[in-house]
C-alpha cells in the first residue's frame, strides 16, 4: 500500500444475522475506499468466522483491500494463518493484510480449546508467530523453526503472497510496541484505547525500536479505527488532526449509524473524507 497517501477504510462487523455484508463491501469499494477491516473474536456466537468472511467478501468486491482488525492468534496457529492469508492475497489479487493481535478475553479464549496465556508469554507467542509466518511466506524450500510456543519441523512454505503483505500489529503496551518497531510492518490503534495525546509517546517506542535495528521508522504504517457519533466538521477535524498532527496514515471508520451502513459509507465518502483531503491539501 502507498505510504504517502492516508488511507481510509471501515469497520465492518461480521454479524451472523446481517444478511448484507456483501452489499456494503461492494458499496465500500464503489464509493473509493481503500480498505475494510472486520475483527477477529471466533468465540463470539453472533459472530462469522472472520476469515472465512474476508474470503467471501474478497470474491465479491475488485479493488478495496481487506484485513483482520486484528487476528486472534490464540486461536489461529500461525502457520496455517500464514497460509490463510496468503492464500487470500494470490487469489484476491494481491488485496488482503494481515492484522494480528495476542490475544484478549482469555476465558472465552480457553473455551474454544486455546491457551490461556499470560502477558509475558502472549508477547513471546505474538514475535515468534511474526517470524513463523514470515518464514511460510518465504520461498525456500523447507521451514524449521524451534521457538517456546510455536514449531516448523521441515514445513513446506507456499503459496507466497502476490505482494508484500504487512503484519499489522494491534498492541498498546511499551514492550508491545517496541515489537512493532523491531518486527512488524504496521500498529493498528483505536480511539477508544488509545486516544490522541497517548500517540506521540507510543509512536516514540516504535520509533526508537525500529532505529535500533536499522529499520526507517517511517516505512512502518500507523492504523487507526474510529467509532463515535461525531458532526461533519467535528469528524473533519479529529481525521486531519490524527493524520496531520498523529502521524496516523490510514483511518478505519466505524459505520454504524441509526440510518444504517450505506447512508453512513455514503456520508463518509462523500462528505468527510473529501473535506479531510481538501483540509490536508
Amino acid at each position: 500500500m502507498d505510504q504517502q497517501q492516508p488511507r481510509f477504510g471501515c469497520f465492518l462487523a461480521p454479524s451472523a444475522s446481517d444478511t448484507g455484508l456483501a452489499a456494503t463491501a461492494r458499496l465500500a469499494d464503489q464509493l473509493g475506499l481503500d480498505l475494510i477491516g472486520i475483527q477477529d473474536h471466533p468465540y463470539q456466537r453472533r459472530f462469522h468466522d472472520t476469515w472465512t468472511l474476508l474470503s467471501f467478501l474478497a470474491a465479491r468486491t475488485e479493488r478495496i483491500s481487506l484485513f483482520p482488525d486484528v487476528a486472534n492468534l490464540p486461536l489461529r496457529p500461525p502457520a496455517m494463518l500464514a497460509k490463510a492469508a496468503a492464500s487470500l492475497d494470490v487469489l484476491s489479487g494481491g488485496r488482503c493484510e494481515l492484522g494480528l493481535g495476542a490475544g484478549g478475553f482469555w476465558e472465552a479464549i480457553e473455551a474454544y480449546g486455546g491457551e490461556r496465556r499470560a502477558p509475558a508469554d502472549a508477547l513471546a507467542a505474538l514475535r515468534e508467530a511474526i517470524e513463523v509466518i514470515r518464514a511460510m511466506w518465504s520461498t525456500e524450500g523447507s521451514a524449521r523453526y524451534a521457538g517456546e510456543h510455536y514449531q516448523l519441523a521441515g514445513a513446506k512454505p507456499g503459496p507466497a503472497p502476490a505482494h508484500a503483505m504487512g503484519i499489522w500489529l494491534g498492541v498498546l503496551g511499551p514492550r508491545a510496541l517496541r515489537l512493532v518497531g523491531t518486527h512488524a510492518d504496521g500498529w493498528v490503534a483505536s480511539l477508544g484505547f488509545a486516544p490522541p495525546e497517548t500517540l506521540a509517546e507510543r509512536h516514540a517506542r516504535i520509533d526508537d525500536a525500529a532505529a535500533s535495528v536499522g529499520r526507517d521508522p517511517a516505512s512502518i504504517r500507523r492504523i487507526y479505527n474510529v467509532w463515535g457519533d461525531f458532526e461533519l466538521q467535528e469528524y473533519v477535524d479529529l481525521l486531519c488532526d490524527l493524520i496531520a498532527n498523529h502521524r496516523m496514515d490510514t483511518i478505519v471508520l466505524g459505520i454504524d449509524g441509526p440510518d444504517g451502513p450505506s447512508a453512513r459509507l455514503h456520508w463518509l465518502a462523500e462528505e468527510v473524507i473529501p473535506r479531510v483531503r481538501s483540509s490536508l491539501g
